[in-house]
């Protein structure tokens, strides 16, 4: 058997601004995981062929199954990459097979299993993808740089949001603080004193496909009116960059609630983010805002290491679904 996992994530700052070109930085959450384990079936005991001749796709396809019991998933590779579009877990590893040009696999089972939370903004699609190119790649003794992983799940990526920044894979492909701009270099960058996020989930199911088409519409009729406001919160992820990586982090806190005061003009809050937002400034949050797509998913609360576990109570007995303290580093 061959496991792979990746970490899901966080956006601090920069969440639709992104989309259309303006900076955003995102932090890798190791708490929560995407695994992919292959498991070869006793059929067919051989490894996978290049180019095997008169392979029958349907054939082999069919003895490759996927099974994700999270999402009471059980089909094989053949079913789930026949629909329009294709089930995103089958589109992960095909897009893989034709970027390695292979077209063939022994009979396996590839199991999914994840503790990231689906539709609330910590990447569970994209670390699902990342984990299923690493897992595949490991049992083809292939190996392909962090930028072209990233780009693969990129392409899955398209599938479930149509257009996406492109963030959440890059930054749970390097598993490492990012600094990202669409189309340009990703930065990795450093983290000058580690600080700690409190997650909140609203337990609202929100669709980043949705909320990103919405935002795109209300742009497009006032694109000067809006290019203003994502002028603003890329200057907020700029400034955020400085003071990670060379301030107290604490300074942070303000921008996070200007952030979310922007995001809320942008149509992406609603009353639940809201509601956690009021109820982690007055637990002491230094600041907080929603994270990712909103309409629901999470929010985040930047708060002093010994006071999470306060801010924490605090944003259940608002109604939080579930919540993660995570050290950032």
């Amino acid at each position: 058997m061959i496991t792979a996992s990746a970490p899901g994530k966080i956006i601090l700052f920069g969440e639709h601004a992104v989309v259309f070109g303006r900076p955003a930085l995102a932090v890798p959450v190791t708490q929560v995981q995407a695994t992919v384990t292959l498991a070869p079936l006793s059929e067919g005991s051989g490894r996978v062929k290049k180019r095997r001749a008169n392979a029958q796709s349907a054939s082999w396809q069919k003895k490759v199954l996927i099974e994700a019991p999270d999402i009471g998933l059980a089909s094989n590779l053949f079913a789930l990459s026949s629909g329009d579009p294709p089930h995103p877990l089958a589109f992960a590893a095909t897009v893989l097979l034709s970027a390695l040009e292979v077209d063939w696999l022994p009979p396996m089972t590839m199991r999914v299993h994840s503790t990231i939370p689906v539709a609330a903004g910590l990447g569970s699609g994209a670390a699902v993808s990342v984990a299923m190119i690493r897992a595949l790649l490991a049992f083809l003794d292939r190996h392909l740089p962090d930028r072209r992983i990233s780009a693969l799940a990129y392409e899955v990526e398209r599938l479930h949001h149509g257009t996406p920044s492109g963030i959440d894979n890059s930054v749970i492909t390097f598993a490492r603080p990012v600094y990202f701009v669409k189309d340009h270099i990703i930065e990795p960058f450093h983290v000058g004193r580690p600080f700690t996020i409190v997650i909140a989930d609203t337990g609202i199911s929100a669709p980043t496909k949705e909320s990103v088409a919405d935002v795109r519409r209300l742009w497009q009729s006032d694109a000067a009116r809006w290019d203003k406001v994502f002028d603003k919160i890329g200057e907020i992820a700029q400034k955020a960059r400085q003071i990670v990586e060379n301030q107290d982090p604490s300074l942070m806190g303000p921008l996070m609630f200007e952030n979310h005061a922007l995001l809320q003009s942008l149509t992406v809050s609603n009353s639940a983010l809201d509601r956690l937002v009021h109820a982690a400034r007055r637990a002491g949050a230094l600041g907080a805002k929603l994270s990712g797509g909103g309409r629901g998913g999470n929010m985040i609360a930047l708060v002093r290491k010994e006071n999470a576990p306060a801010v924490a109570e605090a944003l259940n007995s608002a109604g939080a679904q579930r919540t993660i303290i995570t050290q950032v580093e």
